[in-house]
């Protein structure tokens, strides 16, 4: 697949940053947990030391770790709350390293103008699938994913996105693999907005609970839409973090 593809020729310090951070956001080091050190990470990788502290500077540039001079690298207290970091495609999609999708209302196919309108489509029909994504027993989001007819279709029938459905899936990560073309960007807006009854009933929350929205719009490498995403996250649960860098001429 792309994705292997695009992982084996990734430079050693970002492999090695990449899994530490999925290991801080599973909860490998909570409660400020203390890392290995150079020398211990950099026998685990089979690396050099100066590429472990590399992988280090990126995750004291985004906040995932400090360092603490004489005493060593700690992973940054959450208080409680999920934390991911997003920077790629592949990020959103290793959501399924730890946390469960328990689907809400199964993939089916209906009539929604708004969608429709948002994935550019020349039909109002869409199919849909409502779900909450679980960690350590706890939903912290309800995300409600619209797709093209022609590309919902690929997934009907998968138990994942079936009544009932449980699984450490993404819905990209189920639809990737079946498109033509790989997703390649994912446009994305914030806003805070209050929990509507559906949102509250599957997060357990008042409605008009404040929650964090985050609206995704995917497009392939034809900048063809495949998939919007309509999230509320709960922010006592939930930390979303990002880094920006500045680009170089």
């Amino acid at each position: 697949m792309k994705a292997d593809r695009e992982r084996a020729a990734e430079p050693a310090h970002q492999k090695v940053s990449r899994e530490l951070r999925q290991g801080i956001a599973a909860g490998d080091y909570r409660g400020g947990g203390k890392l290995p050190t150079e020398a211990e990470l950099a026998q685990r990788y089979g690396v050099s030391r100066q590429t472990v502290r590399r992988a280090f500077q990126d995750l004291v540039a985004d906040g995932t770790v400090y360092r603490v001079p004489g005493r060593g690298t700690f992973a940054t207290e959450s208080e409680g709350h999920y934390l991911r970091h997003h920077g790629s495609i592949e990020d959103l999609m290793n959501l399924s390293a730890d946390t469960t999708m328990e689907v809400l209302t199964p993939l089916h196919r209906r009539v929604d103008i708004e969608a429709a309108g948002r994935l550019r489509l020349d039909t109002d029909i869409v199919y849909t699938v409502t779900f909450r994504r679980i960690h350590e027993g706890v939903p912290f989001v309800l995300t409600t994913v619209h797709l093209p007819e022609h590309i919902g279709k690929h997934l009907a029938g998968l138990a994942e996105v079936a009544a009932g459905g449980a699984s450490s899936h993404t819905v990209i990560g189920l639809l990737e693999p079946r498109l033509d073309s790989p997703i390649v960007e994912a446009a994305q807006s914030i806003t805070v907005a209050g929990a509507d009854g559906e949102v509250a009933a599957g997060l357990g929350c008042e409605q008009g609970h404040p929650m964090l929205r985050v609206d995704r719009l995917y497009s392939d490498a034809a900048g063809r839409p495949v998939d919007l995403s309509v999230s509320y996250f709960l922010p006592e649960h939930y930390t979303y973090r990002v880094t920006l860098r500045r680009s170089t001429p």
